[in-house]
């Protein structure tokens, strides 16, 4: 028998606050508490040498169903398409032009909150249609 294994899913960036709470925003994650004997997040990064303040954050889905998002600093700007991504499933269920309402809702409401929009794939026999976009740090994700 197969032994179930928990997911987190680490993303290189140079503002690793910035972009968890942005992830926080689309994905409706919350921020998890701050470690033992500490009353916040900026009270543990103070306890830190300065070379590590600001080098990781997280978030995590308030259900528990979700998977952990880790966000750690590089220094290294990103230079290529990213070989792995996120959908966001907002139109699941829908078909035709319910589907593509439900797709550039959602992209307006991301928007304001620092996405970029890059293009719609429409449906194909193979394929739904889907809404490519860009994070706070240019890394592609897609509302399908």
């Amino acid at each position: 028998m197969a032994t179930l294994r928990q997911v987190q899913i680490t993303f290189d960036c140079a503002r690793p606050e910035r972009v968890a709470r942005f992830w926080c925003e689309v994905l409706g994650y919350v921020v998890p508490p701050p470690p033992e004997g500490f009353a916040s997040w900026d009270a543990y990064d103070r306890s830190l040498p300065a070379e590590q303040r600001g080098a990781a954050f997280a978030c995590v889905d308030p259900t528990g169903a979700g998977p952990r998002l880790f966000f750690q600093r590089v220094p290294e700007e990103k230079v290529a398409k990213n070989r792995l991504h996120l959908d966001v499933r907002v139109g699941t269920g829908l078909v035709g032009e319910q589907r593509l309402a439900a797709l550039e809702a959602e992209c307006a409401r991301l928007l304001p909150l620092g996405a970029e929009r890059v293009r719609l794939l429409e449906a194909d026999e193979e394929n739904e249609s889907c809404l490519v976009m860009r994070d706070i740090e240019d890394n592609e994700f897609c509302l399908d």
